[in-house]
């Protein structure tokens, strides 16, 4: 906050000097002639000015193309019905003192337009005074992120703003998989700035700019040298060089001597570098060979054929007014729209009743006898009018589309991307804020949807430093000396994971060797030092391990380190080298024979439906069999009794009942298959049951121990506690901390009342090795309940951990990882888990599909029985029966003693012997045959 008072406080000074100068050194008779208002409702000329470094890259390429802008508005018949604009040109030279100076001289031209300047820093300083003013801003080259309309009402940008360019860079970081960059620009507020947009844009995309290194225009090479010597000790080799094209190219000078344009570096350059490149006619091999490899940004100008006459221009354009040491470049273009859009905007206001007229400011007045005389600046009236005029402008000029958004900055923004290589540039693509990285020019996609989705972000091949086009890692380990720093847990129990050593490593274990030989992996050598966290007395807090690692106290964390997710949030993990979960072990005793043991394999649904489907198998067999079988046939009694008999003996297959329906057989055929499937998983279930021991625990998994109120012991250091307390809600009074297998072993031996526990919970990897130490005296009870794994920490953004996950997939496929599994963690194959009675159940879900085919067999075979039955008996239907119910009368007969009798015909006819119907229906034939035939021969007799 101090920092930004001392700079109000010497901008005003500043600015009160420079006003003091002026006039000091021009005579006050100069401006006797200008009264308080001036106005031209019809007039000649038009002042305009033009504010930036004449003897600069941007300035050599900008006077001449302003020149030319000048004379071909003049020489137009079509715009300004002859009105003459005229030029009036202030050098800055490259200095915001001198700058704010040369633009007070500039206003008092009443001047309506102001263009320029090149430089960011003189822009902030001089659009104050076009803001007191209300002279519009037309800027071709501050592209300064920070120049917004909100704070600078008059500035507006005709070219576009670093914003865009830094997000393009972060794209074209975040295509190659770069997430650390160094940044090295020029201490200003273009530098600065931009620097400051473009951490922002990589934050978005999960990367960061590690250092920033500043340096002033003024400093010499040697102040250059010692910062790139301290940039190159540090991990990043990727750099972003944000600098003055005038300057800028010493950076890559020093780099070459630094060896810092070998292979394995990158260089990302902004405008600045293209810009310097494109103004040299013909560049000196010298300076090339500075370049080969660096990829840099190029603002996109689309070739229209009003750009191509421009540039076919050029040559005499340049050798007419170019006083600087540069040539053509991009900005010379938007320099040149510039002119035309002031033009454009003139004529439309002038059309619209506008007036160019000026007035005194009372903000300005001279008082106490000052000499300063503030009252010769005066403001335009009509600067609001115009500056909206402008802002409604919509041309096709050189640069392209000239027209502006919401937010004042001109529409779709876009860049080549190139690359340094051989004796000139080459484009490997394109940037737009339409649609991201691609190959094809952005006004080709601009009638298509947006689409900045990774797969559709493509660049051509890039020839990076070293003459390689294989993309480079990015980043080395640093060159400073010191090693990596890893953590490695002082454990007390469970030495065989990772444990204190005599050898000049100082640790040995499981985990040592998994990581020892995923790093010799690695096609890199990574010189490293293991650091014991813990005092050796009691296992440390890895919550704490890990947390210091993200607090950049160590490196990285080596160990049997859970991955959990409280810890992925402050650091990055491996791919898991181990697999893990909770379980809870608990005593166990030998379960006692049951006198009822014979109904364990079924469970009671399976019991139920297995003996509803007995009987609804017998009942359809009989009535498949009644009418045709006389086994099936007696009194009602001793039907129920055949039913009940036959369903329960098919279950042995004893049933001495035969089946002589069709249906019937198929029925019981099916059914058959079933008892058999039945009776065959019984009986190697109850086998199972009566031979196998089986083990029984009062605890029977995690529920059973969180609806308990015994005490639970855990692994000193787990995270099983968090995990406890905060995700299961058992109260951390129950929670004992044991420290090594000897403790589990005491505690559960002495059990919940005498001081014990009742249960242990902890990761599946320590209860294997506790298990086998034990021989086998505890088992785990229910299942595992949480799902994770072991890993390696590193700090966020490691590109270690990356690369080190590969190289753990590699020993996973190569058999290494099982390997040393085998040499550290062995262990006896014992049944871990109790056998679980209820799992131990055949329920119904494992028999459904057969019940399912027998029960439509059944209800097929009815279907079809019943559709013959009731074809039977509408042919043995007599139809003296038909007549006799015919002449009864309607009130002596009800409807429901109608039903009743039907019904029990039908059950009558049902219930008779199929071969006394068919006999019946025989009979009844022959005599309807008879009948027929009488009735014919009585015709046949009768006189005609």
């Amino acid at each position: 906050m101090k920092e930004v008072l001392l700079i109000s406080v010497f901008m005003k000074r500043t600015l009160v000097l420079l006003c003091l100068w002026f006039f000091i050194w021009f005579p006050l008779e100069a401006f006797c002639s200008t009264g308080n208002t001036s106005s031209s409702s019809n007039p000649k000329v038009i002042n305009i000015g033009a504010l930036f470094t004449l003897n600069s890259v941007i300035g050599g390429a900008t006077k001449p193309a302003l020149l030319a802008a000048i004379d071909d508005v003049n020489s137009s018949p079509n715009i300004l019905n002859g009105i003459e604009l005229k030029l009036i040109l202030r050098d800055t030279n490259c200095s915001g003192f001198i700058g704010t100076m040369e633009a007070l001289q500039l206003m008092e031209s009443d001047i309506v337009v102001a263009i320029g300047p090149q430089s960011s820093g003189i822009a902030h300083v001089i659009s104050h005074v076009v803001n007191e003013l209300h002279v519009p801003l037309l800027s071709f080259g501050a592209t300064d992120p920070t120049l917004a309309y909100l704070q600078f009402p008059y500035f507006l940008r005709t070219t576009h703003s670093d914003y865009f360019q830094m997000y393009a860079i972060a794209d074209v970081l975040d295509y190659y998989g770069w997430r650390e960059v160094i940044a090295i620009f020029v201490d200003d507020d273009y530098g600065r700035n931009g620097i400051s947009v473009l951490g922002d844009a990589l934050a978005k995309k999960r990367a960061k700019i590690s250092y920033k290194a500043s340096f002033s225009p003024e400093d010499p090479e040697s102040k250059i040298n010692d910062l790139l010597v301290e940039v190159n000790l540090m991990e990043s080799r990727v750099f972003v060089v944000h600098v003055n094209p005038d300057t800028g190219l010493n950076i890559f000078s020093v780099a070459k001597r630094l060896n810092m344009m070998s292979g394995g570096y990158v260089w990302i350059a902004t405008d600045w570098l293209p810009s310097y490149l494109d103004s040299r006619e013909a560049v000196d091999p010298s300076t090339m060979n500075l370049l080969q490899g660096v990829v840099a940004l190029r603002r996109y100008i689309p070739d229209t054929n009003l750009k191509k006459r421009f540039i076919s221009r050029w040559k005499n354009l340049k050798d007419k007014g170019s006083t600087g040491p540069g040539g053509f470049n991009s900005y010379a273009l938007y320099a040149y729209d510039s002119v035309w859009l002031a033009a454009h905007a003139l004529e439309v206001f002038l059309s619209e009743g506008g007036n160019l007229s000026f007035s005194n400011d009372p903000k300005l007045r001279d008082t106490n006898g000052t000499t300063l005389h503030l009252s010769l600046l005066r403001v335009f009236n009509g600067g609001q009018q115009l500056l909206q005029t402008l802002l409604r402008m919509n041309f096709s000029g050189v640069s392209g589309q000239i027209q502006f958004n919401q937010q004042r900055d001109l529409i779709h923004p876009a860049f080549d991307v190139l690359n340094i290589g051989g004796t000139g540039t080459h484009r490997i693509g394109y940037w737009s804020n339409y649609s991201h990285l691609s190959i094809v020019p952005p006004e080709s996609l601009y009638t298509k949807p947006p689409n900045i989705s990774s797969s559709s972000q493509h660049l051509y091949g890039v020839k990076w430093p070293g003459e390689t086009s294989k993309v480079p890692r990015g980043w080395v380990f640093p060159n400073n000396g010191q090693p990596l720093r890893i953590a490695v847990p002082n454990r007390v129990g469970y030495k065989e994971f990772v444990s204190k050593d005599n050898s000049p490593q100082g640790v040995k274990g499981y985990c040592i060797d998994v990581f020892e030989a995923a790093i010799n992996l690695l096609p890199y050598a990574v010189p490293h030092t293991y650091m014991l966290f813990g005092d050796g007395n009691r296992n440390p807090n890895y919550d704490e391990i890990v947390s210091q690692v993200a607090q950049n106290k160590y490196d990285a964390a080596v160990g049997d380190i859970t991955i959990v997710m409280n810890r992925t949030k402050i650091v990055d993990f491996t791919q898991p080298y181990m697999e893990s979960g909770l379980v809870v072990v608990a005593p166990v005793k030998e379960a006692k024979s049951s006198p009822w043991a014979f109904l364990k394999p079924f469970t009671k649904e399976m019991w139920f439906v297995t003996a509803a489907l007995f009987l609804f198998v017998g009942v359809v067999v009989w009535i498949l069999e009644h009418r045709i079988n006389h086994e099936f046939r007696g009194p009602p009694r001793q039907q129920l009794i055949t039913i009940f008999w036959f369903s329960f003996s098919t279950m042995f297959f004893s049933h001495r009942e035969n089946t002589v329906s069709t249906l019937g057989r198929l029925v019981l055929i099916i059914w058959l298959f079933v008892v058999l499937i039945i009776n065959s998983s019984y009986t190697a279930s109850l086998t199972s049951i009566l031979t196998v021991q089986q083990l029984t625990s009062g605890i029977q998994g995690i529920d059973s121990l969180i609806s308990s109120s015994e005490p639970i012991g855990i692994q000193e250091g787990s995270f099983a506690l968090n995990y406890l307390v905060d995700e299961l809600n058992i109260a951390r009074s129950r929670i004992v901390k044991l420290k090594d297998p000897e403790a589990y072993l005491r505690a559960l031996n002495l059990g919940p009342k005498a001081g014990g526990v009742a249960a242990i919970v902890d990761e599946l990897p320590y209860i294997e090795l506790f298990l086998t130490s034990t021989n086998c005296l505890y088992r785990t009870v229910g299942q595992e309940f949480t799902k994770s794994g072991l890993g390696f920490a590193f700090q966020r953004d490691s590109p270690l951990a990356v690369d080190l996950s590969t190289a753990i997939l590699q020993l996973s496929e190569s058999g290494d990882l099982q390997k040393f599994h085998n040499k550290w963690l062995t262990h006896t194959e014992c049944s871990i888990q109790i056998n679980q009675e209820e799992e131990n159940k055949l329920s119904l879900s494992s028999f459904w599909g057969l019940f399912l085919i027998c029960g439509i067999a059944c209800v097929l075979a009815l279907t079809l029985f019943c559709y013959r039955v009731f074809t039977q008996y509408r042919r043995f239907s007599p139809e003296g029966e038909e007549a006799e119910v015919e002449e009864i009368e309607p009130s002596r007969l009800s409807r429901r003693s109608i039903l009743s009798t039907s019904f029990n015909n039908i059950m009558d006819f049902v219930d008779r012997k199929e071969t006394e119907i068919k006999e019946i229906l025989k009979r009844k034939n022959i005599n309807e045959s008879k009948q027929t035939s009488h009735n014919s021969n009585g015709q046949a007799s009768s006189p005609t």
